[in-house]
């Protein structure tokens, strides 16, 4: 007999013979007083016992799970066995481990909830953990499951053994394996407690196959959330803004913190109260300011000298939820001018002063601190420092990143009609015929470098990109994208080297019937690589870096997996059949070929 907890109401469910595999009998009882929940656990008898599979999945469900995204194996049929008596409970079947963490975490990022993923034993674990990689530094609420041996059994090293809690635990948060089934509950209440305290993140449970198929009489308990929405204390307030008022040329570095926060309104009123300009964190994975703010100067690059350059004429930078400029390949310049203090603020206490010190920290949440410290600014304001900041905001029009758009634009018109496409003009015609809110999963590379001088963002949900520079990431995140959105029109696009990393999960998104758009650049290899080759050692000699000879055929890679898909060679192409299809109901592939470059 199974029991299911459902808010306050427990579910004495079925009478669960493994040899019939169907329920008979369904009764509902109220345990939502001590007394009752204590006499559920004195007075069960063998027909009043759970299996751990159903207790696993009720306590998912009972957490705010809605999705279980997997791809199974023996030993996560259990589980499958158990998921049609949970009918609350979406699966997700993604074709290889690592699209199945890519799309659970691709709808945490766009919805901020917590989910969760099943994958199969060691060999499971290992497709996927790239992929953990990248939740793990996105910081998604993941609750991350695989099936593993019976206890007792491993001794023996059967096929597909493996240390699991061993290989993710550098990756997650919290990782353990339930050897009793009584267990059960407090351990899974304790993964989606730890999953959501910020600063969130993925955690993981080994599931032995003799706990999901045992009974026990178990006494399911309640979840716990960390009310993380603090504030600094008052006197923290109060030397924060004093520190503040004292800076004659601020800067503001925006990160992802505040996606997380929802506090994009109170970053744009920071900036007007102060007069400051506002840099987008270094990798500008989410939309992390109103682009068309005035005070928005764009995203800082990963160029150490040019950052330095950058930030030179300021005397405080002031980093709202921000990674601190983070770079990408090492340089003998360090990004940060000499002298230059910060203050942080946000929830990541081991992003403060991690690798420059900050004269300030305070870790707290983004939304809740700013909404306490901009009226003490606006009181310590004099009616001629604040007529100065109007006077700076105004400024700022004549070099911010609105500005810079025009002038891009009239750029690519000087340069003409062409037949062939070019990556600059794509990513304004895209940014162009979008609707309003559509949302972009980008991992374009080295296609979509430009793509952020010309897409605006308008809402905290509107643009994800790569957290980690770890590629395959784009084309799964999108299909956990839309389901985390399914009102808005969600288009992918990927660079052709990214898109092989991931190609799976077009069936899923073919056999859900999501309308997401994919857009694959095919330039015929992997660009950035020659790129870099050509710039830092003056190589070309491309060993290892092109994908011809046999080219890849994406058109006809998505019309095997039941996608409509066409291929665009042309400009004209492009701008007659992009439009429909970005708002077609049914999903679709474009195949753009570009030029292959050096």
């Amino acid at each position: 007999m199974t029991l299911v907890n459902v808010g306050n109401n427990h579910i004495l469910g079925r009478y669960d013979n493994p040899l019939w595999g169907h329920s008979q009998k369904l009764i509902t009882k109220n345990y939502s007083s001590p007394n009752n929940r204590k006499n559920l656990i004195m007075n069960n008898t063998s027909s009043d016992k759970t299996f751990g599979r159903d207790a696993f999945l009720s306590l998912l469900v009972d957490e705010g799970v809605t999705h279980l995204f997997g791809n199974p194996g023996t030993t996560e049929l259990p589980i499958m066995h158990a998921l049609s008596d949970h009918t609350s409970l979406t699966y997700v079947l993604g074709l290889q481990e690592s699209v199945v963490v890519a799309m659970a975490d691709g709808f945490c990022r766009a919805s901020g909830k917590l989910a969760a993923c099943n994958v199969h034993v060691a060999p499971g674990l290992g497709n996927a953990l790239g992929a953990i990689y990248n939740a793990n530094l996105s910081g998604s609420p993941l609750i991350i499951t695989a099936g593993q041996q019976e206890q007792g059994h491993g001794l023996m090293e059967p096929l597909l053994y493996g240390p699991l809690v061993d290989m993710a635990r550098p990756l997650v948060k919290w990782a353990t394996e339930i050897t009793r089934i009584e267990d059960v509950p407090r351990i899974v209440r304790r993964a989606a407690k730890i999953a959501l305290a910020p600063p969130t993140g993925p955690v993981f449970l080994s599931l032995p196959g003799d706990i999901l198929n045992k009974s026990a009489a178990l006494d399911l308990g309640r979840r716990t959330r960390v009310d993380a929405m603090t504030y600094p204390s008052d006197e923290s307030l109060r030397r924060l803004s004093e520190r503040i008022m004292a800076a004659e040329q601020p800067v503001l570095l925006a990160g992802t913190e505040i996606v997380r926060s929802d506090a994009l309104t109170e970053a744009a009123e920071l900036a007007e109260v102060l007069g400051a300009p506002v840099y987008q964190q270094t990798v500008p994975h989410g939309a992390h300011f109103f682009s068309e703010h005035p005070a928005f100067m764009g995203a800082l690059t990963r160029i150490q000298d040019q950052v330095r350059s950058t930030l030179s004429p300021y005397d405080l930078m002031i980093c709202i939820g921000a990674d601190v400029l983070q770079m990408s390949v090492w340089s003998e310049t360090d990004p940060l001018p000499p002298d230059l203090p910060i203050i942080q603020i946000g929830l990541r206490d081991w992003e403060m002063g991690k690798n420059y010190p900050a004269e300030m920290a305070l870790r707290s949440d983004v939304k809740e601190t700013l909404q306490k410290l901009i009226p003490q600014l606006r009181e310590l304001q004099n009616t001629k420092r604040a007529k100065t900041n109007v006077t700076a905001l105004e400024s700022f029009t004549q070099n911010n990143w609105s500005t810079h758009r025009r002038q891009r634009r009239q750029d690519i018109s000087a340069r003409g009609d062409e037949s062939s496409i070019d990556p600059d003009w794509l990513m304004m015609r895209i940014a162009d015929c979008i609707p309003a809110d559509a949302i972009i999963v980008d991992e374009g590379l080295t296609t979509s470098k430009n793509l952020l001088h010309f897409l605006p963002h308008r809402d905290r949900y509107s643009y994800f990109g790569m957290v980690s520079g770890g590629i395959g990431w784009g084309i799964a995140a999108a299909v956990g994208v839309q389901l985390a959105q399914p009102n808005r029109r969600v288009v992918a696009i990927s660079g052709d080297g990214s898109a092989m990393y991931s190609p799976q999960a077009l069936w899923t998104a073919a056999h859900l019937e999501l309308p997401i758009l994919f857009l694959i650049f095919n330039n015929q290899g992997y660009r950035i690589l020659k790129e870099r080759l050509l710039a830092f050692h003056g190589n070309d000699q491309y060993i290892g870096m092109n994908l011809r000879e046999p080219s890849i055929d994406f058109t006809g890679l998505a019309t095997s997996f039941g996608m409509r898909a066409k291929k665009i060679t042309e400009t004209a192409q492009f701008e007659a059949a992009f439009k429909p299809a970005v708002i077609s109901d049914a999903p679709c592939l474009f195949e753009i070929m570009l030029q292959p470059g050096p």
